[in-house]
């Protein structure tokens, strides 16, 4: 099985990129499953049912989030829905939406991390959890962990190592180059990194960004303008052991 995962679509361009790449890519690599993380396609912050619908569109079969997934109210009835989008699995209970969704030989599992994100359940606990509960499980289990702390996403990878086919960091937007498999076959990249525009912090406007430093006054930042980079993995799963064969980058720009 191959899965590609697409790094945090920021607004309109990274939605552009989205468009114009995963067509030809899908028909390149002949994927069996293509996820993205979509928390801020919408103006950079959040997701609408509008930058859903491009992206499923598109090509994207999956769309994974994390902290900014509550930030535009209309998407929140949609995440019982059917539509395949996923919150954080270890959100408390009641909270609206699901944390992983099955789909054929594969499992998507949504989980975000604790260090300098703010209160929310114990990712360890949540994915243990979840498996024990599910009992029998697809064999290909692929987690998009929305974290900030490189040392929280390497624990956590490691403590899955075996149990699950990847584990896959999103949320910071700056790519990583410790791309692996681990000892036990779990694919593993600190940060897939951003799809949005080349010149910009880390998607936002840059002179926006500047200001807002030098002055230390909180406001909305402006998507940045100009090409995009698209930023993704492509992982080889074994889809009777569920262990990861191989895992590499994959690097476009869009003018």
């Amino acid at each position: 099985m191959l899965v590609l995962a697409i790094g945090d679509i920021i607004g309109k361009p990274g939605r552009r990129a989205v468009t114009e790449l995963v067509p030809g890519l899908r028909r390149q690599y002949q994927t069996n499953l293509v996820m993205a993380n979509a928390e801020n396609t919408a103006g950079g912050l959040g997701l609408t049912l509008t930058t859903a619908r491009e992206l499923l569109g598109a090509g994207v079969d999956v769309l994974t989030s994390g902290n900014h997934i509550w930030a535009q109210k209309e998407i929140i009835p949609y995440l019982d829905s059917k539509m395949p989008i996923l919150r954080p699995l270890n959100y408390p209970p009641g909270v609206p939406g699901r944390g992983y969704l099955i789909t054929g030989q594969a499992m998507v599992v949504n989980l975000m991390g604790r260090t300098f994100m703010g209160d929310i359940d114990c990712p360890f606990r949540a994915m243990d959890a979840l498996l024990a509960e599910l009992g029998p499980v697809p064999p290909v289990i692929i987690v998009d962990l929305h974290a900030e702390a490189t040392s929280e996403k390497m624990a956590l990878a490691r403590y899955l190592d075996g149990r699950v086919s990847a584990v896959l960091g999103t949320h910071t937007h700056v790519a990583t180059s410790d791309a692996q498999i681990l000892a036990k076959g779990t694919a593993y990249v600190t940060d897939i990194g951003m799809t949005g525009p080349i010149d910009s912090v880390i998607g936002d406007d840059t002179e926006a960004v500047i200001q807002r430093f030098l002055t230390a006054i909180p406001y909305r930042l402006p998507v940045g303008k100009g090409p995009v980079m698209f930023n993704a993995v492509l992982v080889e799963i074994d889809d009777t052991s569920g262990r990861a064969l191989s895992i590499e980058r994959i690097y476009r720009e869009v003018a």
